[in-house]
């Protein structure tokens, strides 16, 4: 076997940071963009929902589609056109534009997520892929600790377009590393259609879909609207609204540490604990969240399972459909954006129509399903694999 290529490993880290950052920067900034756009805040938060929508598309099809082709050249490409869209979204003139850059946004992230977790697999042994998850998942911590606090707070200062814009040389950086750091990776085989529609014939590897899509779909029915709430019921502003996204955001890197320490062997007993934590913070904010103290406690703990839970869903991918990596990935990858936009869509709904109370409520919700359905894990194993 052929030494580990951490080097490699930490370039898809610095990718997924910064697709994170342009994926959920509107997150921060959901407020002024509304208004610069002239659009709703319920409205604008779609622009999350765009993004998810045609990553679950590419998501299905990059596998079939990239055929044969080097799969360090289709990230490559795709990481090209990350930048591309940054800057139409940068540069939209109106919502419609905004849009459009959202969408290749979306194309970007699904088709990187779909053979992120299959080139990891490759890139080091079998016994160090949770760490390599937990580094490449260390890029969201990353983001999630500085882009939506400081593009928050440079947003209040220069304006939502200049932090689009300043990202836009950092992906370019981006972009030579991957070229210089991942070693060739000739596609192994085509894992197209008929492939996902195997596993999806395996019970145990369905009912983890649908768990990890409910987990997913209760965070970001949540998260998506986080700054109307810390506005409305915290009363945070600019500042303190940046500080506790700042502690969300750190909190993360304690969920990435712990994730890389801890996620050995067999996950099925950690797979309930992401909806169940996060879950409950959500409903605590609802009771508690009026005092800054309090919300900044919530979220750190929020914070720190949201980062975990990419890296105990991917490794149980990992074990339960080893044989179909790239198929595998693809579903995943399509069922957590179809969750992301979900949640998106039905919580702006909510918030527009309602209240975020609704909002809360909801995530919630999805929550108790997530945890109710995933139960001690067990059935979401291979038969081969027992406790």
């Amino acid at each position: 076997m052929k030494a580990p290529a951490w080097g490699a490993v930490l370039s898809m880290a610095l990718c997924v940071a910064l697709l994170i950052a342009s994926e959920f920067m509107p997150v921060s900034l959901l407020t002024p963009m509304a208004e610069g756009l002239g659009a709703s805040v319920g409205q604008t938060g779609q622009a999350i929902s765009i993004s998810g929508l045609f990553a679950v598309a590419a998501s299905m099809v990059v596998t079939t589609v990239a055929g044969r082709l080097n799969r360090k050249w289709v990230l490559v490409g795709m990481t090209a056109a990350m930048l591309v869209s940054l800057v139409l979204v940068a540069a939209a003139p109106n919502f419609t534009v905004l849009m459009i850059g959202r969408a290749l946004l979306g194309i970007c992230i699904g088709a990187f997520w779909a053979l992120a977790t299959a080139v990891i697999m490759r890139l080091v042994p079998a016994a160090d892929v949770p760490r390599a998850l937990s580094l490449m998942y260390g890029g969201q911590a990353i983001a999630a600790a500085f882009a939506t606090p400081i593009g928050s707070y440079l947003g209040g200062l220069f304006g939502w377009r200049e932090v689009f814009w300043a990202l836009a040389p950092l992906v370019a950086v981006n972009l030579a590393w991957l070229v210089m750091a991942l070693p060739s990776l000739p596609a192994s085989q085509t894992q197209g259609f008929r492939s996902m529609l195997d596993l999806l014939k395996r019970r145990y590897f369905l009912i983890g879909l649908v768990a990890s899509m409910l987990s997913w779909g209760s965070a970001f029915t949540m998260f998506t609207y986080l700054r109307p709430f810390l506005e409305r019921v915290t009363g945070a502003d600019v500042t303190l609204l940046s500080l506790l996204l700042l502690v969300l955001g750190c909190a993360g890197f304690v969920g990435t540490w712990a994730s890389g320490r801890f996620v050995k062997g067999n996950v099925a007993r950690l797979l309930r604990l992401p909806a169940l934590l996060m879950g409950g913070c959500t409903l605590a904010l609802l009771f508690l969240g009026g005092s800054a103290v309090a919300a900044g406690l919530f979220l750190a703990l929020w914070g720190a399972m949201n980062t975990a839970m990419s890296v105990i869903w991917m490794t149980w991918m990992s074990q339960n459909a080893d044989d179909a990596p790239e198929a595998a990935g693809s579903i995943m990858v399509a069922a957590i954006q179809a969750s992301i936009l979900l949640g998106a869509v039905v919580g702006g709904l909510l918030l527009d129509q309602f209240s975020i109370t609704a909002t809360f409520l909801a995530s919630v919700a999805l929550a108790v399903a997530a945890v109710a359905l995933t139960g001690d894990g067990r059935r979401l194993l291979k038969p081969a694999i027992s406790l």
